[in-house]
């Protein structure tokens, strides 16, 4: 008799930890198990809108070297969470759809791996990635948060009630169109543009942080001591820095030289 209450007491126990478990769990991750932003959002979504329309040719901006056309952005926090997303054409799929993804995961590739003494740029980190770098296999290190990627109406997409907001999203990126974010004090987050050729995103993605005035970036990893794209890939693959990108088909490397956006890969050298 006192054994089988023993047991019947020894489930009870069980029950109410594991009850109490969901009950913290379900208090620390709401929302279908999606974490809530903490950090401060480096900016607001009217801000990075009007910054990327400014800032796109195909919305009344300048050329940025690709194929010109609409983009989205995107912006995390420092604790990774997104916080703001826009795009700049007319409607949603006035720009590649799948570009909301990739420039959420630019973001967050760029928040990551960036320190508040130096940054990294995604367009930084192509040459290591590559098979027999130093950073293969870097794409697989932080999954995308499917839960939040793929949730929420498309109508609110690229809206500042876009289901993104204040979750997680993971992904990493290793070609252009993703910065880092400093404000001067500190580094703050991180930004991410796409929807043209890499090399345009990061010329894009240059020109928007600077209309953020979030471009107070320490040091990097290039001659210029910045996060800039660095064009020193050769025909064999190579790069003479380590931290190299490949040219593209567009005059994006010589528009990247005059905003001091590049290093190299200039017809203008």
């Amino acid at each position: 008799m006192l054994e089988r209450m023993g047991r019947t007491m020894y489930r009870c126990q069980h029950l109410l930890s594991a009850f109490g478990l969901v009950l913290l769990t379900s208090g620390l991750f709401p929302q279908g198990g999606q974490a809530m932003a903490q950090a401060p959002c480096p900016t607001d979504h009217d801000k990075l809108l009007a910054a990327l329309k400014a800032n796109v040719k195909a919305s009344g901006g300048p050329a940025n070297g690709g194929f010109e056309t609409n983009e989205w952005a995107a912006v995390v926090a420092r604790d990774g969470a997104v916080c703001a997303i826009a795009f700049s054409g007319p409607t949603a799929d006035s720009q590649w759809p799948g570009s909301r993804l990739v420039a959420a995961e630019k973001a967050n590739t760029a928040n990551g791996l960036s320190l508040a003494q130096m940054a990294l740029s995604t367009a930084n980190l192509y040459a290591g990635a590559q098979p027999g770098g130093p950073l293969f296999g870097l794409q697989e290190t932080n999954p995308v948060n499917q839960a939040a990627a793929y949730a929420g109406d498309p109508k609110t997409f690229g809206s500042a009630s876009d289901p993104l907001i204040g979750k997680p999203i993971g992904g990493v990126v290793v070609f252009g169109g993703g910065l880092a974010l400093y404000d001067g004090k500190n580094i703050v987050g991180g930004l991410g543009v796409s929807g043209d050729s890499s090399c345009a995103d990061h010329n894009v993605a240059w020109r928007v942080r600077a209309a953020l005035g979030l471009d107070k970036v320490p040091a990097g990893v290039n001659p210029n001591r910045k996060d800039a794209i660095v064009y020193d890939v050769e025909p064999g693959g190579k790069s003479a820095s380590g931290w190299g990108h490949p040219l593209c088909a567009g005059t994006e490397a010589d528009i990247a030289t005059e905003l001091g956006a590049g290093v190299g890969g200039s017809i203008h050298k």
